[in-house]
C-alpha cells in the first residue's frame, strides 16, 4: 500500500495546525484527528513528534523557496529580481493565514531545547541568504548586499506578523531600491577612480 497520500494528509494536517497554533500547543492526538489517520499509523509514519516537526520544517522549506523563486524567475532584469523578492513577501504577507515565518516561529518555541529545530531554522534562513547572493551576483552587486536584503527581508517578515499587515514588504523594498542605488552609485565610482 502507498504511504505517500497518507504521509502528505498527515504533513497537510500538522502544518495547519503547527504553524496556525505553534508546535508545542498541538499535540499527537490532534493531528490524528484533523488527518483521519490511526494513531498507529501515524506513529508508523513519524516515531516520534519531533520526527514529524523536523518532517514539517523541511517541506515547508521546499515549498516556500520554490514558491520565491517561481516568483523571482518572472522577471527577466537582475535589479527587478532583486525586488520581486519583496513583492513576494508583500503577497504571502497578505495571506489570510499568515502568521510570520513559520521557521522564526519554531525555533522561538524549541530552538533552545531542540537541535534538529535550530538547526532546520539556520539551514532555510542560510538557503535564502545565498539565493539573494546569486540574485545580487547576477545583477552585478557587492556580494555585502546579500546580507542587508537578507536582514531587511527577516525585519519585514517578523514586523509584518506582530502588526498583521502586509506593509512592511513595502517598505523593505524601498529600503533594498535604496541599497541597489547606492550599491550601483559605489560600482561606478570604483570603476571610474
Amino acid at each position: 500500500m502507498d504511504q505517500e497520500p497518507i504521509r502528505t494528509r498527515v504533513l497537510d494536517a500538522a502544518e495547519g495546525l503547527f504553524y496556525g497554533r505553534g508546535v508545542q500547543t498541538v499535540g499527537m492526538d490532534e493531528i490524528r484527528t484533523a488527518s483521519q489517520v490511526s494513531l498507529k499509523r501515524l506513529y508508523q509514519l513519524f516515531p516520534s513528534k519531533g520526527e514529524l516537526v523536523e518532517a514539517y520544517l523541511e517541506r515547508r522549506d521546499i515549498r516556500w523557496r520554490a514558491a520565491l523563486a517561481r516568483h523571482v524567475e518572472g522577471e527577466e532584469d537582475p535589479e527587478a529580481r532583486l525586488l520581486a523578492v519583496f513583492d513576494r513577501l508583500h503577497g504571502w504577507f497578505a495571506e489570510p493565514d499568515f502568521r510570520g515565518c513559520g521557521f522564526i516561529n519554531s525555533f522561538g518555541e524549541l530552538g533552545a531545547t531542540t537541535p534538529a529545530v535550530a538547526e532546520a531554522a539556520r539551514a532555510h534562513k542560510e538557503a535564502f541568504r545565498a539565493y539573494l547572493g546569486g540574485l545580487v551576483a547576477d545583477a552585478g552587486r557587492p556580494a555585502a548586499l546579500a546580507g542587508q536584503l537578507a536582514l531587511l527581508a527577516e525585519g519585514a517578515m517578523t514586523t509584518a506578523a506582530i502588526s498583521g499587515s502586509a506593509e512592511p514588504a513595502r517598505q523593505a523594498r524601498d529600503a533594498a531600491r535604496v541599497l541597489l542605488e547606492a550599491s550601483a552609485g559605489a560600482s561606478r565610482a570604483a570603476s571610474s577612480g
